[in-house]
């Protein structure tokens, strides 16, 4: 039995990058998959996290931690992959939380108009004032990461890290959106492009699309939220 459960919310949650690292950290884990809103707006899911987001996680004796900064950085902890550690303090370790920090407010939150004027129900011209400010915040931040990455393998430098498996799962939301092209912003594009060919990257979308044909290594399965009460009584 796996002492880390990961809740992922499908289509397209941002959780796509925790499952990305769990692939890559080499730690058992189970998952669970949550749809949105359908599920992660329940009470049976707010118990688990009460603004009814994923992803989370559950570790140890039933624990919860919610959100992506500090899961991937549990996860990083302990993580059997000792490629992925950064002791505190120093600056590979300062260089993954600026790295993730930007993703998880600037990138990530650029999203937010676009995500709700597809989610809510309002007047055409609403709709449009969303997705032209939208469009402003996605092309700020694209350009801002864009600057960063020159001479850059992937968003640390030359070591790959949680954080591009995190940006591989907001990347993706411009081809549902269409607001900017991502071949503008060639150093985003070439590090995206260079983790679909990722073989945790590849996992994670099956998983999403419910087309896995075989498991990898240290992934044991899927739960129910039913389940996972049933594991761990004390949650209900």
């Amino acid at each position: 039995m796996s002492n880390l459960t990961l809740f992922y919310g499908i289509p397209s949650g941002c959780s796509f990058g925790s499952i990305v690292a769990l692939e890559w950290s080499g730690l058992p884990y189970q998952l669970c998959r949550i749809e949105m809103p359908l599920q992660s707006d329940t009470p049976e899911y707010r118990r688990i996290n009460p603004l009814g987001e994923t992803p989370a996680l559950i570790y140890g004796n039933g624990k919860i931690v919610t959100e992506t900064m500090a899961i991937l950085n549990h996860i990083t902890a302990k993580s059997s992959n000792t490629a992925f550690h950064y002791q505190q303090g120093t600056e590979a370790f300062n260089l993954f939380n600026q790295k993730l920090a930007f993703l998880n407010t600037t990138l990530f939150n650029a999203f937010a108009p676009l995500w709700y004027g597809v989610e809510y129900t309002m007047p055409e011209d609403s709709k449009q004032a969303l997705q032209d400010y939208g469009k402003v915040l996605v092309e700020k931040a694209f350009t801002a990461l864009e600057a960063s990455l020159t001479n850059h393998t992937w968003l640390m430098g030359d070591q790959l890290s949680f954080a591009d498996g995190y940006y591989a799962g907001i990347a993706r939301w411009l081809k549902y959106h269409n607001v900017i092209d991502i071949h503008h912003f060639p150093n985003c594009h070439r590090i995206y492009q260079q983790l679909q060919s990722d073989p945790a990257v590849k996992f994670a979308h099956a998983i999403e699309q419910q087309h896995l044909t075989e498991n990898a290594q240290n992934f044991l399965g899927h739960v129910s939220l039913e389940e996972i009460y049933r594991q761990y009584p004390h949650l209900k």
